[in-house]
């Protein structure tokens, strides 16, 4: 009985979530924007089968020329689907079950939070209005962004990790926010600048919240943020630094130029539901909707917050709770400039700080406003507990609320249309050598001759001439053995996309290879001989792996040695 009612809350936010992706468990798949998705679980999946890690390379994307998106493209997603894949589940199922988990992670990561200072009931309301937040809806089936996804269920952990870290000064919490925050980073990279700001001000007021301030405290929440930079730097230093020989700066501007991207006020409060994109104006192929009730329950949270602090006889009552009642304020501040940085009036924010280009869409904050207005939300369900001192009232209230939002949400959470696919759809060869590297190859070089048709994709075989003759072709992810017979000396492309952590060698020799419009350049000697091309990690990447096993090394030694002086 005990332990039933200690998972009870887990079991009712499974029950609820279970609405939210009830339409991944049919068979088939459903069309996405980004639908890129399973073929980037397969990749990952083969790099990890081909003993190679961290996996930064793709084989068959690129059409055929392969590119480093593992380097840039927020790879936790695709780590954890090529993990189950390797167990045996197929790419598509994989990253069916890697969209279900995001999920689930999002509703008990955000109970996880909420909890603490709403209480059971409204920690499941904070719970059920993340998960059914309707951009939440938008991201998973209509835009396809998984990544993003993945990302928006760890948000809720790392302020967990913090809050804990401060009220109890234990380094177990140290090691949850550091992670946490490394899985948002590892996610996606964007989200992770987004909520970044708000990390720090959410550090910043817990250090200073108190008139004397903990030296002790102050170090656990800075190295939580610090700790998890380093860990995932793996990622993060190769992501920023070997950008050039990518074309992603591409994706800046053009088409996914902020500028043309900014919401207007009313449909943060009503747009229809659609599965198209974005455009410049008030009207779009898809929602930009906050949520009704996420609205209307923070703006009641905020009002009988006001009024309970301004009111001398009902403030005495709350005296103990002022903290919660503080916490409340400062995030619907975070909530108010979200939402701020979404509409046309704050495009000077946007060009002062160059930086944000990188976001592309201003409603991307759609998704941090979710979390602020969701956590603000279970302030209601705590609020009705504080008064009535009644836990029927209160269970009633968190329940009744939160079956209610599902009723209302749950038509956001369905597909356009149920596709009758197969994993084999996504990972033939076709598909991942054209289809799918077409609709995202901007981590191609930047001055490579993309193929147009089908037939222009990387072909071993086309190496083949009168003065060269391919015996035997090995291909891995990180390594390509060619054996060959030449009649003479010659220079001949390798259909390889070019990345400084190639390097070549004949018959066990170095060589030098040149970047080329369609591949890589090697200067072949006449014979028989053996060309082997290995992806040997660069100094960048070397040095952001070494950085974050010293962040994971140091967690783990504050875990063994430290454990006593903070616990």
């Amino acid at each position: 009985m005990i332990i039933l009612k200690r998972f009870l809350p887990y079991l009712l936010i499974l029950v609820f979530a279970f609405f939210a992706f009830k339409p991944l468990l049919a068979p088939g798949f459903f069309p996405i924007h980004d639908n890129t998705q399973v073929a980037r679980v397969y990749e990952m999946t083969q790099g990890l089968k081909d003993g190679m890690f961290p996996v930064r390379w793709s084989k068959d994307l690129g059409y055929g020329f392969g590119y480093p998106i593992f380097n840039y493209y927020d790879p936790l997603l695709y780590y954890a689907g090529g993990f189950v894949s390797i167990l045996g589940a197929d790419a598509l199922s994989a990253t069916k079950l890697m969209v279900i988990l995001g999920i689930l992670l999002s509703g008990f990561s955000m109970y996880l939070f909420a909890k603490e200072f709403w209480g059971k009931w409204g920690g499941i309301l904070s719970s059920v209005l993340y998960v059914f937040a309707p951009f939440h809806a938008v991201d998973i089936f209509v835009r396809g962004d998984f990544a993003e996804s993945f990302a928006y269920a760890f948000i809720p952990f790392v302020f967990y990790g913090l809050w804990k870290t401060y009220k109890q000064k234990k380094w177990k919490y140290v090691v949850i926010s550091s992670f946490s925050y490394a899985a948002v980073i590892v996610s996606h990279n964007l989200y992770a600048l987004m909520i970044s700001p708000f990390i720090v001000l959410f550090v910043i007021f817990l250090i200073f919240k108190d008139k004397k301030i903990n030296k002790k405290i102050s170090l656990l929440l800075i190295l939580s943020i610090i700790l998890g930079i380093l860990i995932s730097a793996f990622y993060s230093f190769p992501a920023i630094l070997e950008m050039k020989y990518t074309n992603i700066l591409s994706q800046v501007g053009g088409g996914a130029d902020y500028k043309d991207h900014f919401v207007c006020l009313l449909q943060l409060w009503t747009s229809p539901w659609g599965y198209g994109g974005s455009a410049k104006g008030c009207i779009d192929g898809l929602s930009f909707m906050i949520g009704k009730y996420h609205i209307i329950f923070s703006f009641l949270a905020l009002v009988i917050t006001v009024l309970t602090l301004f009111n001398r006889k009902i403030s005495n009552k709350f005296r103990e709770e002022k903290e919660k009642l503080l916490i409340v304020i400062l995030f619907f501040i975070f909530l108010l400039f979200s939402a701020f940085l979404t509409l046309e009036i704050s495009r000077p924010v946007w060009d002062l700080l160059s930086f944000m280009a990188f976001l592309q869409y201003p409603w991307r904050f759609l998704a941090v406003i979710g979390f602020f207005t969701s956590f603000i939300s279970g302030f209601l369900v705590w609020f009705v507990s504080f008064l009535t001192k009644n836990e029927k009232y209160t269970y009633a209230c968190g329940i009744l609320i939160s079956i209610f939002i599902v009723l209302v949400s749950i038509k956001f959470f369905a597909p356009q249309s149920i596709l009758k696919t197969t994993a084999g759809d996504y990972t033939n060869s076709y598909a991942l050598n054209f289809t799918s590297s077409k609709i995202s190859d901007e981590y191609m070089p930047m001055d490579f001759n993309k193929p147009n048709e089908p037939t222009e994709v990387a072909n071993f075989n086309s190496l083949n001439s009168r003065d060269l003759m391919i015996t035997s072709i090995t291909k891995k992810t990180q390594l390509i053995n060619i054996d060959y017979t030449a009649g003479k000396n010659l220079q001949t492309v390798i259909p390889l996309a070019y990345f400084p952590a190639w390097k070549a060698s004949l018959d066990g020799e170095n060589i030098d290879i040149r970047q080329s419009a369609r591949g890589i350049l090697v200067n072949l000697i006449s014979g028989k001989h053996t060309l082997n091309l290995v992806f040997v990690q660069t100094g960048v990447e070397k040095l952001g792996n070494l950085i974050s096993i010293i962040g994971i090394s140091f967690l783990f030694l504050g875990i063994i040695h430290f454990k006593r002086k903070y616990d």
